[in-house]
């Protein structure tokens, strides 16, 4: 049996005819002798997609019962059986009703995968599930049909269907795509051109994706290694040095020659840590590169021209990027040529560009001073070994001399320079390979007690004396220095790990970074400044400080001890995390500042809601009654004529009503609607509502605790949102059964629950609940304006709180109602009864 094939058209839009396109596919492909069949299409009842229909075996769709609508789903136990050798399957990312087989169509398509049933599918760039909040973005509207990446990542073959987004936009206004009462709606929404041409852009490079990802592929299964310039990428080299800045932006004008070139930056860490790096210059040069659209790498390397050739020609790189040699003149004739020389002899048909920079050929020839791995106390000890070691050594020797025993004499002098070298390093090693040179000669060479080199051999010993002194110190050298460099790395991790556990065990983030810098590097004192004010600080401020820049936003004071150079590289780490605190501190500060404006919002376009709903039916009801009284063809007895009357009376008295709640609600100060927000007793609210619903005593059960603290709201509209409630709970209730009004205070919060004992509510519907005037009955109105609860909830939300239905115990619907608890010793606001 052949391997079944999945095969995608992929639009950026809908209408831009992927249907069409799997449908003309599946006439050729039945033209060429395969047995084609009609899964499931949906033509959305285009004609043109429609006629493509006739030709092509339709396998019967299921139908599903959901919700009393019946639904039309693909019957896959039906394809299976028919089991053709290609499948028509619609809208990959379709959600199937509940009872199918499978919850997403997509699995539905795997099924007729694995049965070697190939299959062709259409899906729009929306569905796509890693692109889903960037199609939010662009769109306004989320996308709750999606498909996971991997699902189209792993089709045989991708088609992208295209066409202009005017095109598109010619398309729908003929008519082609939607219904002429839906054309205009969607040409000043989703189809905006704006936002087609987004849509567009992000379909192609998706697609550019894969097809870069299929190359990259290929090429590793054919084991192919060279170079293959299908677009431009450069790779720059980055050590953390001043230049990054500018070989970045020379790496981004050059990738930008060339279109749909692609920037990387890559730093090449030591394997043990001991390459010096700035790590604040790298977190800059980070945020640059993301800046100027590229991406950020960093690899472990020991030999860096090596590690930097192998990852360009991995990223099938074009051209590379690097700065020139920071060594001076003599630094580079002592030590070679340098990394840029190797990196041009590796890197074969990678094109190199070496850049110049401010920082070119600064660096001064600076020598180690003696074994600076090693401590004092140690190089002490070396120069104490070889002072007494080498005398007490010598008159052993002189007592046990012999004839034949200077072979022995200068293996033990040998072991003596190689413990001075383990102990102190190399000055110490060099001092003693000199001094027992000289005793050696000395005491055991004729002629003795003089210090003479009568034969070359003998310059030789003590030349092979300071040589051996000098490798055995420098592996000593190098162990002290990874040993420290370890320790040292431990102890920066713990640091770093320590203050941001401190921030994330919800510390104070800036206050947790400017403590641990005090303890961690020891000082009596830190100090956080910024625009002049202290925004952190630790410890005594006593002496002269130490200012560290945190960006362009604040100074660090250090009070104590000046860090070494080393210490500034973890200082460079902390200062990044003390900016980046401080950015986050002011998006929070900006975000509170917004805060009212957006509940403002919320209760504006409830008001506006509550307006186009409320002011239509009065405005209805007292038009017929006037159109009746005033028509001349109807012939009205004074009862009739009375009742018209009394009707229209009572819908203008309602718009009177609705008209003056929603100008006591709004407040309207120049044009901008604002929530007052003070401590209510929610005890005292309780008669303005009983009030404007003319309840007697009974008619609500109410149980308020006498010790329930004050809320944070707005009265009025607190009030109205209570009212509206309770009166729908009224509606509700079933004679001898009045619903029930409670309040209790859990933690910072207050919950007003308002529960009936009528049918209740399907768990699946209490979201219509708050869709704009959702409720049974609508058209009676002898059951008041009221405001819905869509209203209500946009009162709540925008004072800070929540409105959510849940059941009442033994039947029902409750109404939580839930706000904050308002500031200890703020005084209260009397509610005062709103016009009824």
């Amino acid at each position: 049996m052949a391997r079944s094939r999945l095969r995608v058209f992929l639009g950026a839009a809908p209408g831009v005819g992927k249907t069409f396109a799997m449908l003309e596919e599946g006439h050729r492909l039945a033209a060429l002798g395969h047995d084609v069949v009609v899964a499931v299409v949906a033509t959305h009842d285009r004609a043109a997609t429609a006629a493509l229909l006739p030709g092509l075996e339709q396998v019967p769709l299921r139908a599903v019962e959901y919700r009393g609508v019946t639904l039309p789903e693909m019957d896959l136990d039906a394809v299976l059986a028919r089991h053709p050798d290609v499948a028509l399957v619609d809208e990959l990312a379709h959600t199937n009703a509940p009872g199918s087989a499978h919850p997403k169509r997509w699995q539905d398509v795997q099924a007729l995968l694995d049965a070697g049933i190939s299959v062709l599918s259409t899906v729009n760039i929306q569905h796509i599930e890693s692109l889903n909040d960037v199609v939010e973005q662009i769109t306004g509207i989320a996308q709750h049909e999606t498909i996971p990446d991997a699902v189209l990542r792993g089709a045989d073959r991708t088609e992208l269907v295209d066409l202009t987004p005017q095109g598109l936009r010619d398309r729908l206004a003929d008519g082609q795509v939607y219904p002429a009462d839906r054309i205009d709606a969607a040409l000043s929404n989703y189809f905006r051109l704006g936002n087609l041409t987004a849509l567009r852009e992000l379909a192609l490079l998706w697609l550019a994706d894969e097809v870069d990802s299929a190359l990259n592929q290929y090429r590793a299964d054919h084991g192919i290694s060279d170079r293959w310039e299908a677009r431009e990428r450069v790779v720059v080299a980055l050590t953390g040095g001043p230049e990054g800045e500018t070989l970045l932006r020379r790496g981004t004008r050059i990738a930008a020659r060339s279109a749909g070139g692609e920037l990387l930056a890559v730093h090449v860490a030591s394997e043990d840590g001991l390459r010096e790096a700035d790590p604040q210059a790298l977190v800059q040069q980070r945020a640059l590169v993301e800046q100027l659209g590229g991406s950020y790498h960093e690899i472990v390397g020991a030999d860096i021209p090596d590690a930097l050739v192998t990852f360009a020609r991995g990223a099938n790189a074009t051209q590379l990027v690097i700065g020139v040699s920071r060594r001076s003149r003599l630094l580079a004739f002592l030590t070679g040529p340098g990394i840029g020389a190797r990196i041009i002899r590796l890197s074969g048909d990678i094109d190199v560009h070496i850049v110049t920079h401010d920082a070119a050929g600064r660096d001064r020839l600076a020598l180690p001073a003696g074994s600076g791995a090693l401590t004092a106390r140690r190089r002490l000890l070396g120069f104490a070994l070889a002072i007494v070691g080498g005398p007490l050594l010598s008159l052993l020797l002189v007592a046990l001399r012999t004839s034949d025993s200077l072979t022995a004499d200068v293996l033990a002098y040998q072991l003596l320079v190689v413990l001075v070298a383990l102990v102190g390093g190399a000055l110490p090693a060099l001092f003693a390979a000199v001094l027992s040179g000289v005793t050696l000669d000395f005491l055991f060479v004729a002629p003795l007690f003089q210090v003479t080199i009568a034969r070359p051999v003998h310059l030789v010993a003590l030349l092979l004396y300071v040589a051996n002194a000098l490798l055995v110190s420098l592996v000593v050298d190098q162990a002290a220095r990874r040993t420290r460099a370890a320790r040292r790395s431990a102890a920066e991790s713990e640091l770093l790990a320590s203050i941001a556990g401190g921030v994330i065990r919800g510390q104070d983030a800036l206050q947790a970074l400017v403590t641990r810098t005090r303890e961690a590097f020891r000082l009596s004192g830190a100090r956080l400044r910024t625009g002049g004010r202290t925004v952190a600080e630790d410890g005594r401020m006593e002496g002269d400080a130490i200012t560290v820049p945190v960006g362009d936003r604040a100074e660090l004071e250090l009070f104590g001890p000046e860090p070494s150079a080393a210490d500034r590289r973890v200082l460079g780490v902390v200062v990044a995390q003390i900016d980046a605190a401080l950015e986050q501190a002011a998006l929070l500060l900006r975000a509170r500042e917004l805060q009212p404006l957006e509940e403002t919002d919320r209760v504006r376009s409830a008001l506006l809601a509550a307006v186009g709903h409320d002011l239509r039916r009065p405005l209805a009801v007292a038009t017929a009654a006037v159109t009746g009284l005033r028509s001349p063809a109807t012939r009205l007895t004074d009862n009739d004529r009375a009742e018209l009357l009394a009707g229209a009376e009572r819908a203008l008295g309602d718009l009177d009503v609705l008209i003056t709640n929603l100008l006591d609600v709004s407040r309207v100060q120049a044009g901008a609607l604002a929530v007052s927000l003070r401590p209510v007793d929610t005890e005292d609210l309780l008669p303005p509502v009983l009030e404007e619903l003319h309840l007697a005593p009974g008619e609500v059960e109410l149980a308020i605790p006498a010790d329930l603290p004050p809320i944070r709201a707005d009265a009025i509209l607190l009030q109205r949102a209570i009212v509206n409630i309770v009166a729908n709970a009224l509606r509700f209730s079933p004679p001898g059964s009045p619903p029930r009004l409670s309040a209790s205070a859990f933690g910072d919060r207050v919950e007003i629950r308002i529960a009936d004992r009528g049918p209740g509510v399907p768990a699946e519907q209490r979201a219509a609940l708050f869709q704009a005037f959702q409720r049974s009955g609508d058209s009676d109105n002898s059951t008041g304006i009221g405001l819905g609860l869509a209203l209500s909830q946009g009162f709540v939300e925008g004072m800070g709180g929540t409105l959510e239905a849940e059941d009442t115990p033994g039947g029902g619907l409750t109404m939580v109602l839930t706000l904050p608890l308002a500031a200890p010793d703020a005084p209260v606001t009397q509610p005062e009864a709103v016009p009824a």
